[in-house]
């Protein structure tokens, strides 16, 4: 299996604890009762780490799909490359880092981490556009 595959099957799982990471700390706040029931009540506000958690997880999915995208696109035009792996690698490592830093609160760092696991999607996204580019007179439909 291609690295590429692999980190976006880890990034499946990442999802799922974005989504139950957020869901335990709100549940923390507001209560199994309310987990379980319609929700339909008034709340008051979350608590700084339940914001922070869900901003975090809508973060994720802002950039997931392009992460699977670009995977899919590698994989139907089979241009991996070594850079393609560590850019898949390098997302992989900043989105797990994100999360714990976003819920800590860490407001520089956090920013430095997304930027990485921008850089890793550029990375696995450059060969499928470059190769692109010269196409663009001869595309046929």
């Amino acid at each position: 299996m291609r690295i590429e595959n692999a980190v976006l099957a880890w990034g499946c799982v990442l999802a799922f604890i974005h989504i139950f990471g957020t869901a335990q700390v709100r549940t923390r706040q507001y209560g199994a009762k309310w987990n379980m029931g319609a929700r339909d009540e008034v709340l008051p506000p979350a608590w700084p780490v339940v914001g922070r958690m869900e901003r975090a997880q809508a973060n994720f999915f802002e950039t997931f799909p392009i992460v699977i995208a670009a995977v899919a696109l590698l994989g139907i035009t089979q241009l991996y490359s070594t850079n393609t792996a560590i850019g898949a690698l390098l997302w992989l490592a900043a989105r797990v880092l994100y999360l714990p830093i976003y819920a800590a609160g860490v407001p520089v760092v956090r920013t430095f981490v997304f930027l990485a696991g921008l850089v890793g999607i550029v990375m696995m996204l450059w060969p499928v556009l470059s190769a692109g580019i010269g196409t663009f007179g001869t595309l046929s439909l």
